[in-house]
């Protein structure tokens, strides 16, 4: 029985192998439709939920940054129809949902000082998308519940129950914190560089992220531990944008020289 569930668990993770952007490999474990689905689906509910920004100007402001960005995306993603909604709420947020769907909080704008800044962030959020970082999350989440339920079953018929329990609840813990907690903090850091590319590549100014964080820095104050978060800390996520500053500034330098200079203004 013991070799019988290690095999089933096996061929399922290894048959769900790929690729991410930056070839870290990833888990997935289902389809893109899928996915795209339920990216629909809660978009819809939070148009529904959420006050929408009817001011001109704001969401004429974010949609041109956002063509910006989608005209450099690699195909197949810069051929698609991109839905984009300002809501109206002093949130300092933005998102990306499968199905080519993006929101923008209009309290995100009194953090971003400039179009460059704002870029960062819809370019951040546009690499969770298109790394596939939605799939592969509930794909860990899926992996991690199944070797729970396989590694109840080893346990139960090792030891006498007060300690299988003890012995479940540590690796429940050991998985949150060893597997879930580190994969979210790649992601971010993944979607941080992807989302560099794409601004430098639109021709806005990819030294700006690193001020935009510090920026958010200052708004939210104290983090969690960054070994508990599911966020890198505000400083190493600093430090890691001004190191790959320089690898995208000759992708800058070309889009200037190509006269794509982003006119976008609020």
């Amino acid at each position: 029985m013991k070799i019988g569930i290690a095999a089933l668990v096996s061929s399922v993770l290894l048959s769900a192998c790929t690729e991410s952007p930056t070839g870290r490999s990833q888990l997935m474990l289902f389809s893109s439709g899928q996915l795209a689905s339920l990216g629909d689906d809660s978009y819809a509910q939070l148009k529904e939920k959420e006050k929408i920004s009817t001011d001109a100007r704001t969401n004429a402001y974010v949609r041109c940054i956002t063509d910006d960005l989608i005209t450099v995306l690699p195909s197949p993603w810069r051929d698609r129809q991109w839905d984009v909604t300002v809501f109206d709420s002093e949130q300092v947020n933005a998102f990306a949902l499968p199905g080519e769907n993006i929101g923008v909080y209009t309290g995100l704008l009194k953090v971003t000082e400039n179009r460059h800044q704002l870029a960062a962030v819809i370019g951040h959020e546009i690499a969770h998308v298109i790394a596939d970082h939605g799939n592969e999350r509930m794909s860990n989440q899926f992996a991690v519940g199944l070797g729970l339920q396989v590694g109840s079953v080893l346990v139960s018929e090792n030891l006498d129950n007060e300690t299988a329990a003890l012995a479940m609840a540590a690796l429940g813990i050991g998985a949150q914190v060893g597997v879930l907690l580190p994969y979210s903090r790649v992601h971010e850091s993944e979607s941080d560089q992807l989302g560099m590319d794409y601004m430098a590549a639109a021709g806005y100014n990819p030294a700006e992220a690193a001020n935009l964080w510090r920026n958010m820095a200052k708004v939210n104050g104290a983090a969690t531990p960054e070994f508990l978060s599911t966020h890198p800390s505000p400083q190493s996520r600093i430090q890691a944008l001004e190191a790959y500053t320089p690898k995208v500034q000759q992708v800058y330098q070309q889009a200037a020289a190509q006269r794509r200079k982003p006119l976008c203004t609020l």
